[in-house]
């Protein structure tokens, strides 16, 4: 399986939250699963941050590391992808990951309904 982490799905992962369901934890648990973190989620947890709207790992660059995930960077064919989507959605981080899971082949762990609207394929979070 290949996942790729919608942010909040990261950041209930990485606080062993209730809220990441079974089958999303089981899933990302599996030993031979491919599992990125997108570059678009830090800067939105940074952003977040310093506006003081979220508590998050201040290293999460570590965690990342720790718990094996792929960081995945933000290429121009992301962005020019991102930019191309129909208005589904209008969160850019969110329209960001739906391009990166459909350029690369990811399933997007999430809870936010709008992102299949994309055809794009998603695990409940």
């Amino acid at each position: 399986m290949r996942l790729l982490l919608d942010t909040h799905a990261l950041l209930w992962w990485l606080a062993d939250d209730a809220s990441l369901g079974p089958a999303a934890r089981e899933a990302i648990s599996t030993p031979d699963a491919l599992v990125a973190v997108s570059a678009a989620s830090a800067w939105e947890i940074s952003i977040k941050k310093a506006l003081g709207k979220l508590e998050a790992p201040s290293d999460l660059d570590t965690q990342i590391v720790r718990h094996q995930f792929t960081p995945l960077p933000i290429t121009i064919a992301h962005a020019l992808a991102a930019g191309s989507l129909p208005g589904h959605h209008h969160d850019p981080f969110d329209r960001m990951l739906v391009a990166q899971a459909q350029s690369e082949g990811l399933t997007i762990v999430t809870r936010d309904p709008r992102l299949a609207l994309y055809g794009v394929a998603t695990l409940a979070a």
